[in-house]
């Protein structure tokens, strides 16, 4: 396995070095994006952006909840911030609603998210095409991209409205490993894009 730089390949070297008797792939995050990116990706690449330009077009960011007021103002705290340094630090304007009805966005923004996912080299590519479903959001994951926010900070913002909901009324077991597991991925990606600067 050829990677683009050393610390890239000491991060899928350190999964392995703590394989024991059995290789699990489900514990080297790493190592299945970085396959993912030397065999799937170059033969597919238009589709991999389109992947990423398709979570903006109904990101989980343009829909704020209408209530209750403590999760729309957690909402505001965590999203608001994102959506701004966006639009001032990337050109990139999103149109936000209150509900589930769809919004449509803006096509220059579309398009110049799709130009971006296209300017992009095949690593970072691939960890950007793995981050915006595992955050449900285009815009937090170029935000982990860019290094704006962290794996986790993206994790914790994708789920605001769970977290809301399990502090209102409790979650189970299952709920809770199901997290650890998206935690696990989301801090991996930090020190993917890390590794690719």
């Amino acid at each position: 396995m050829v990677l683009p730089t050393e610390a890239l390949a000491q991060l899928v070297a350190d999964e392995w070095g703590v394989q024991k008797d059995a290789i699990d792939f489900q514990t080297m995050p790493a190592t299945r994006l970085a396959r993912a990116g030397l065999d799937a990706l170059p033969a597919a690449r238009a589709e991999f952006v389109r992947r990423v330009a398709g979570y903006a077009v109904d990101d989980l960011l343009h829909y704020f909840a209408e209530g209750p007021a403590e999760l729309v103002r957690r909402q505001e705290a965590s999203w608001g911030p994102v959506l701004d340094w966006a639009r001032d630090d990337l050109g990139l304007t999103f149109c936000r609603t209150s509900g589930i009805a769809h919004v449509n966005q803006p096509p220059e923004t579309l398009a110049s998210v799709e130009t971006m996912a296209l300017a992009l080299t095949d690593f970072p590519l691939i960890g950007l095409a793995a981050a915006a479903p595992l955050f449900g959001s285009a815009i937090l994951a170029i935000a982990v991209l860019k290094g704006r926010l962290s794996g986790e900070e993206a994790l914790a913002a994708s789920r605001i409205d769970e977290d809301f909901q399990a502090d209102t009324w409790g979650c189970d077991a299952e709920a809770v490993e199901r997290v650890q597991a998206m935690m696990i991925e989301a801090q991996m990606l930090d020190r993917w894009f890390e590794a690719l600067r």
